[in-house]
């Protein structure tokens, strides 16, 4: 479609919210708008392409293609887009520039992008980055929109980048699924054994842990207390609790025995600590503290973030940073008295006189260079009281708190240590307790009782053994002499390494840096692009999608609790297991962020000939990699598993349904027949009675070439229909339904076929009916009245 020179300009917006909010500011007639609300496109399914795909053959992989075909893709409500195409093809017509105004980042580009390398535009493309959707930002968004000519192509390498991540997920999950669930996966599991570039080295880091938790042996360690009392009569208990920790209870007993008649100076230190202000967040630690505090999945989080977005009272969410640009601290004032005519109860912190902290490079948010997002702030732009939801209201003072709180002075705790060097066989070793006392609240004042000055655990590590404290501590002087009154051992248990909950798992995703020891893999993680923001698993608008398939793959479980623990389960383990046995890479996260660095490259091309040189070679090396992959799995054997180890369905992970009663009859006529007992469970667990009956009567196995059709074991499953009429039929001949005719479509047509016929013959002919070669008509209702009557 050749652009025409009329001085017309389309603005095309990711939603017609967005859309609202910039109309305010165009004056020209000449400015056209359209919204897309969200991706108008979708991906063919292979059998739509080529209808030899469609069954499920290992000797037809690789099934790969140059460029992935798309279709007119259907919103929520199942309504096809074709209007909204033809709408935006309409509104091409006599256009001479586009300006792509959808959110900012790769997803926003694509959405754009896709619809217009659909339709054939070939006219001048210009990007609108909107950090936010107030005024200001607006503003300044146009204003960088007038100094970067080239906008249009650099917006273009996005779009190739999120165009390529697509590429690979749509091939790997395609190829890798059906070879896996083809040659590895055990017969007791009638899913597809699914299988993804993200997921797959997500759920390797997951195993990992699950593998070193089962593994880890509880053992003793071993304090030492010592009771003294100082030369002014105060009473006083040190601690020995070396971070190496003392295993051996004959040392303990050593330095204990040393201790119990020690005398001497105490050494007293006293120091003012400053406690920073908590980083900002971004859209993964902003989905952790939801998860503590609120118990949101992310998925939920990033929801309530995206809608205040889309109001215009917070900054762009899907953000991996959480620092900010230097030039916005001029901002600070009026976001904090907006925020605080909100917040009325935190006004008197932030008096008319005072200005607030700015805090630059190394020591606060500001930086030169923040990321392709910053961290998600408040904006001038406020919520009225009562406009919000009630987590939309939780949500928005979380962020606006943590914005206060970063312009706020530095918290001071007054620090006193006291300590003690007693002589030993073993050499000399320390004793010490500790205390703090807030002396100036700084920042914390935001927070009153919440002030939120503990640090975050480390997700999949073991708690940090802290020094020995105490609330108060009696006024000792430095160098005041003190005696033991006594000395005891106490006994302490090592602790397995913490599982990742569910608000964890992004965050862990976005920073392999902290889950490795190794130095140099820790230098391999590392960003020179933006140091900040080191390399990791998928992209901070993807990664909340990658707990629910692992759930529903049923490789992983959740506990329960306000931010539930994830739990590997033994499928789970059984497919990381078989994916690195055939092809160690794909079970790899530190290589996985490794190469996605090297996929974020694409997006990075200054030119548009450089994103396509780079976006081809990265399509060929996937392709090579399928080849490999598809090589590799040819002569691997399948996988045994007990199939009482399969975990039980479901979106949450958590619960088991009830088998049919038809199983259940089926499992007590088996078990009657072969004289075994059921399992416990049997007839309350669907999974136990499906893993009793492919024990005892043997899964159906699926041949070579045999079709897959629509059934999540690679079957055609019997309509519903059929089911309450088989199940129905059994029941009123009193036999069971057998599992099979619960799956397969063609057993219980074969069953229907043979039962339903013996059961007309059987049955006695109505008074006065007609026997008919055909169907026989539906009998007349009777009209309304009698109907009423009757």
């Amino acid at each position: 479609m050749p652009a025409p020179s009329t001085g017309r300009t389309l603005f095309f917006f990711e939603k017609p919210s967005a859309m609202r909010e910039l109309k305010r500011f165009f004056r020209s007639p000449n400015t056209v708008c359209v919204a897309a609300e969200g991706h108008l496109l979708a991906a063919e399914e292979p059998g739509d392409v080529r209808p030899d795909w469609k069954p499920w053959r290992f000797d037809a992989l690789p099934i790969v293609l140059d460029t992935i075909p798309v279709a007119c893709g259907r919103n929520r409500s199942g309504q096809s887009h074709a209007g909204k195409l033809a709408a935006i093809r309409a509104a091409l017509g006599g256009v001479e520039r586009v300006i792509i105004a959808t959110d900012p980042g790769r997803e926003g580009s694509m959405i754009a992008w896709e619809v217009l390398e659909h339709l054939g535009w070939r006219g001048r493309v210009d990007r609108l980055k909107l950090g936010a959707l107030d005024d200001v930002s607006i503003r300044r968004a146009f204003a960088g929109l007038a100094a970067e000519p080239d906008s249009g192509e650099r917006d273009y390498a996005a779009y190739l980048e999120a165009l390529c991540r697509q590429y690979e997920d749509y091939h790997l999950g395609l190829n890798g699924t059906r070879a896996i669930s083809l040659r590895l996966r055990p017969a007791a599991f009638r899913e597809p054994w699914r299988f993804g570039g993200v997921q797959t080295p997500t759920l390797a880091i997951l195993a990992d842990l699950e593998e070193r938790i089962r593994a880890f042996v509880p053992q003793d360690f071993f304090k030492v207390a010592l009771q003294l009392d100082t030369a002014d009569g105060h009473a006083l208990t040190l601690w020995h609790a070396p971070k190496d920790r003392i295993l051996d209870p004959e040392i303990a007993e050593t330095i204990r025995a040393a201790a119990a008649g020690w005398s001497g100076p105490l050494a007293v230190e006293q120091r003012d600590v400053r406690r920073a202000p908590p980083r900002l967040f971004s859209k993964d630690t902003l989905a952790r503290r939801c998860a503590k505090r609120f118990g949101w999945d992310p998925q939920a989080t990033a929801k309530l973030a995206q809608d205040l977005y889309d109001q215009g009272y917070l900054s762009y969410p899907r953000t991996e940073s959480e620092l900010l640009p230097e030039g916005q601290a001029g901002d600070a004032p009026a976001i904090i008295a907006a925020v605080t005519g909100v917040l009325t109860e935190l006004r008197p912190l932030f008096p008319p006189e005072a200005k607030p902290v700015i805090r630059r490079g190394k020591s606060g948010p500001y930086v030169k260079d923040p990321g392709e997002h910053h961290a998600i702030v408040p904006l001038r732009k406020v919520p009225e009281r009562g406009r919000l939801t009630a987590d939309q209201a939780r949500l928005w003072e979380l962020v606006a708190k943590a914005y206060l709180a970063a312009h706020m002075a530095d918290g001071i705790d007054a620090r006193t240590g006291i300590a003690a060097e007693v002589a030993t066989p073993l050499g000399p070793k320390r004793f010490a307790v500790s205390g703090t006392v807030v002396r100036v609240p700084g920042w914390r004042a935001v927070y009153g009782a919440e002030a939120e000055t503990e640090a975050d655990l480390v997700p999949g590590k073991a708690r940090r053994e802290e020094e020995a404290s105490a609330a108060r501590l009696p006024p000792v002087r430095d160098g005041e002499g003190a005696s033991a009154t006594g000395a005891e051992i106490a006994t302490a248990v090592t602790e397995p390494p913490r599982r990742i909950t569910r608000g964890e798992l992004p965050v862990v995703m976005g920073r392999l840096v902290d889950q490795v020891e190794d130095p140099a893999v820790k230098r391999a993680l590392e960003n020179p692009v933006n140091p900040n923001e080191p390399k990791g698993l998928g992209t901070a608008a993807t990664r909340d999608t990658i707990l629910p398939k692992l759930l529903k793959s049923r490789y992983v479980t959740l506990g329960t609790g306000k931010d539930p623990a994830v739990s590997v389960t033994e499928v789970g383990l059984a497919f990381i297991g078989a994916v690195r046995a055939v092809f160690p890479a794909y079970g790899d996260p530190v290589g996985r962020a490794v190469f996605e660095a090297e996929l974020a490259e694409i997006g990075r091309a200054a030119t548009r000939a450089e994103a396509e040189r780079r976006a081809e070679d990265f399509r060929r090396r996937t392709r090579a990699r399928l080849d490999a992959l598809i090589a590799a799995i040819a002569g691997a054997p399948t996988i045994d598993l007990d199939p009482s180890l399969i975990p039980p369905g479901g979106p949450s992970g958590r619960y088991d349904r009830a088998p049919t009663p038809a199983m259940v009859a089926f499992a007590v006529s088996l078990a009657e027949r072969k004289g075994v007992a059921l399992p416990r469970g049997c007839k309350s667990s669907l999974r136990v009675c499906r893993g009793f009956l492919d024990a005892q009567a043997g899964p159906r196995t699926r041949s070579e070439g045999e079709p897959e059709g629509r059934g999540p074991d690679g079957v055609r499953p019997p309509s519903a229909a059929m089911l309450r009429y088989a199940r129905n039929l059994a029941e009123a001949k009193g036999i069971a339904c057998p599992l099979e005719v619960e799956a397969h479509f063609d057993a219980c047509r074969s069953f229907l076929d043979t039962h339903a016929a013996r059961a007309d013959t059987a049955r006695p002919a109505r008074k006065g009916a007609v026997p008919s070669r055909g169907r026989s008509p539906a009998p007349r209702r009777k009209p309304a009245a009698a109907r009423r009557q009757a």
